[in-house]
């Protein structure tokens, strides 16, 4: 199978400026207002809906704190919009009652969602080390 072979217009660190760049990308013919409106819809899903979970389940998991760096990481207006796209998924995979293994399921209910967070923490590294409450950090 071949390849296909890609223009790269501009250096990783420029595609993702503003959302104006996203004609590299397949957007499904959806235009830079329908994207920026999913994207809305999205950040305010998690606002609306990750505390009551929290609340619910804190006790249960052991990864809480990461949960509340990525809140703050999201929130933060310095960060750019892409990574926060990344967290913001992360975030509604945690929230959402439909998982890959349900959260009913006594003791395995929740790693999926350790997975999804996990991996998201890993991928921002020591960029989110700043969003960790004080007593966490190391």
């Amino acid at each position: 199978m071949r390849e296909k072979e890609y223009d790269i217009s501009a250096p990783d660190d420029e595609i993702f400026e503003d959302l104006n760049d996203l004609g590299a990308f397949r957007t499904g013919g959806r235009t830079e207002k329908e994207i920026e409106d999913d994207y809305s819809d999205k950040v305010n899903f998690v606002e609306e809906n990750l505390w009551s979970k929290v609340q619910r389940v804190g006790k249960k998991i052991s990864f809480a704190k990461d949960i509340k760096a990525l809140y703050a990481y999201m929130k933060d207006p310095n960060v750019s919009w892409y990574r926060k796209a990344i967290v913001i998924m992360g975030l509604v995979y945690f929230i959402s009652p439909i998982d890959t293994i349900p959260d009913i399921a006594p003791l395995i209910g929740y790693l999926d969602d350790l997975g999804v967070i996990a991996a998201v923490v890993k991928f921002l590294g020591s960029e989110l080390v700043p969003y960790y409450d004080a007593r966490y950090r190391r």
